[in-house]
């Protein structure tokens, strides 16, 4: 069977596609870090070429570089760090008001069951007994519970470690030679699509560069609202609390998840009373609507040209087939997609195949 020279270049390419496909699959755990890094690089790199264009060459690259990773290091340290003092004041709270929020449980939940004709013997003593079991638990059994988890996630805890510390030394190395990476991988490009390629690049990096813009605006505002909302209710945390759900919100869903549990709980330990329920499900009520239906599908949605169900689709498609890390890059790699996609409808519009 003879197949002509466009049947033999698309068989090429399809089989070269194929291998990648399959590469990735087999390698995808170990090629993971590498992935992250280079994202991470993408997004640092024009920071690390302003700095390095601000020192007119007087400041070797790799300060630059070291500059610049050092404090996207501590940025994400301090996103994290947010926690530690909800955590520290929460504990001893929990142990203060656990005794009369069982209290108050009991006695809303008993007349309330009996009017739907539910005999159910409610005994808050053996309630908090059992609670406070757990919360007095000897230290040791938690450190021994924890030392057998580890015995038993070895595997996993030294991927992760190694992760942790391969992720920032593969980003140093990517910013200092990104240009010369990227140009590499150009050269790999057939000469006669050279243009094609390129032009679809500079359109893809327009689309990604207007996501990020778009992201951090909904983060900053949406940090702002959570923390005077809380705030004005008169939650203690209320600003910590607030600013890491809106700085969290680089990951969907998370961000607002998180924080809408250390917010309920800080509230119950503070209030203890409806009060705690009533403030979550104003601000964090009025804070979901507008962010999923005013700012991200304006300030994200739109700028890199996505339908607020096709937001929610790469959210949710990523996520099923990726996990974690497919919910972090759904939107801009759904971007970079959209880009590809246009192409593809621009040129089934312009062939025989459609004009029949």
């Amino acid at each position: 069977m003879q197949f002509t020279s466009t049947q033999r270049r698309a068989l090429a390419w399809l089989s070269i596609a194929a291998v990648a496909v399959l590469a990735l699959w087999l390698l995808g755990p170990v090629l993971t870090p590498f992935a992250v890094a280079a994202v991470l690089a993408y997004v640092l790199t024009p920071l690390v070429d302003r700095l390095d264009n601000l020192c007119k060459g007087r400041v070797p690259r790799m300060l630059a570089v070291a500059v610049v990773e050092l404090i996207f290091i501590v940025a994400v340290l301090a996103v994290a760090l947010l926690i530690v003092p909800i955590l520290v004041k929460e504990a001893p709270l929990m142990r203060e008001q656990l005794p009369l929020l069982l209290d108050g449980l009991a006695k809303w939940l008993k007349p309330l069951l009996a009017q739907l004709g539910l005999k159910v013997a409610l005994d808050p003593v053996s309630i908090k007994a059992f609670v406070f079991k757990y919360l007095n638990a000897n230290v040791e059994d938690a450190l021994a519970s924890l030392v057998s988890s580890v015995k038993l996630g070895g595997s996993f805890a030294m991927a992760l470690l190694g992760n942790l510390v391969l992720i920032p030394v593969a980003l140093f190395y990517l910013l200092m030679d990104w240009d010369r990476f990227i140009a590499q991988l150009v050269a790999l490009v057939p000469t006669r699509l050279r243009p094609g390629f390129d032009s679809f690049v500079e359109e893809a990096d327009e689309v990604l560069g207007q996501y990020l813009r778009g992201q951090l605006l909904v983060m900053l505002i949406m940090a702002v609202f959570y923390a005077v909302g809380l705030s004005l209710f008169g939650l203690d945390l209320g600003l910590p609390i607030g600013l890491f759900t809106g700085l969290a919100m680089f990951v969907p869903y998370l961000g607002f998840g998180v924080g809408l549990v250390l917010a309920a709980l800080a509230g119950l330990l503070q209030f203890a009373s409806i009060k705690a329920l009533v403030m979550v499900a104003v601000v964090y009520g009025i804070g979901q609507f507008v962010e999923s239906l005013f700012l991200t599908p304006r300030l994200v949605g739109e700028r890199i040209g996505l339908h607020p169900l096709a937001v929610i689709f790469a959210l949710l498609a990523f996520g099923q087939v990726f996990g974690f890390v497919g919910v972090l890059v759904a939107l801009p790699a759904s971007a970079v997609l959209l880009v590809a996609i246009r192409r593809v409808r621009t040129s089934y519009l312009a062939s025989p195949l459609y004009q029949g």
